[in-house]
Formats: C-alpha cells, structure tokens, sequence
C-alpha cells in the first residue's frame, strides 16, 4: 500500500503547475519570443516539466513498484530525466532535419509556429551533440543495474537513433 501511495503521489505532481501543465503554459508563453528572450534554460524547464516528469514518474513507477531501493528509483528518475530531454532535443531536430512522410506529421511545425527550440537556441549542430550527451548521461546512470538495464537501454538508442535521422544529417 506504500508503494502505491508513493506511486499515485508521483504521478499527481508530474500533471500538476509543476509538472505537466506548468510546461505547456511556459511552452506557450514562449512561442514567438526571440533567442534573445527565451533561454536555453527556459526551454530546459519547459521540457523537463512537459515531457521528462512524465517519463521520470513513469520509470520511477515501475522500479518502486518493482521493490527497488530508493537509490535505484534515484538512479531510474535520472535516466528518465535525461530520456525526457534527449527525447524532446531529438523531435527538435527532427522536425527541421526530416520530412513530413519520415515523421508522421508536419515537418517544420515549429518553425511555422515560431516555437523556442533547441536547434533555434544552440544551432543544429549544438543540439546534436546536446542529445547525444543527454543518452550518455542517462545510459551511465543505470550502469548499476547491469544486463537488468538492457530494455531502457534499447529505449535510449532508439530515442537518439530514429531513423538514423539525428545524427547522421
């Protein structure tokens, strides 16, 4: 029952002003803003709180539901965080670098609706490098859990990989 509490906690906050929902609404006050107005770390707490507490609570989830130790779900929210980041630096690439039928929906979108992104912010090249630190990153923190870590990990590669669309243009 613990657990489970400490589950349906987690997953309250991730919604919440500073999870979910506190993310969208800087997403949108961001929109239009210039580099010059909008920071590398605004555009960092948009997607930590819109796409990496979700992941976060949802490993975390898993590995207390699971009986981890507290320093395990540690380890499991620093890679969710980082998946969370790598996952949203990479669908910013994505949306510059590939085509419409690649993506499954509009390519260029943010441009279009002159969203802040990390290729806006850093260049193109700056966030590929900034994705590919954030996989690094994420994979060295399940290096306790061995072979036990290898689904998360695939899950890692694909995020960075899709289609070879990331790093390879």
């Amino acid at each position: 029952p613990e657990r489970v509490l400490d589950v349906i906690v987690r997953l309250g906050k991730s919604v919440g002003p500073k999870g979910l929902a506190g993310g969208q609404v800087m997403d949108l006050e961001c929109e239009g803003k210039s580099p010059d107005e909008v920071t590398l770390d605004d555009l960092k707490w948009i997607h930590v709180h819109k796409t990496a507490t979700l992941l976060q609570v949802a490993v975390a989830s898993g590995a207390i539901l699971g009986g981890a130790t507290p320093e395990e779900v540690k380890a499991c929210e620093k890679f969710a965080l980082n998946i969370g980041l790598a996952f949203q630096v990479a669908d910013d690439i994505l949306d510059v670098t590939a085509s419409t039928e690649d993506l499954g929906k509009t390519a260029g979108k943010d441009e279009d609706t002159d969203k802040t992104t990390y290729p806006k912010l850093m260049g193109l090249d700056g966030a590929k490098a900034e994705a590919k630190r954030l996989i690094e990153e994420a994979k060295a923190s399940l290096e306790p859990f061995g072979e036990r870590a290898a689904p998360l990990l695939a899950i890692a590669d694909y995020i960075i990989d899709r289609k070879k669309l990331i790093l390879s243009k």
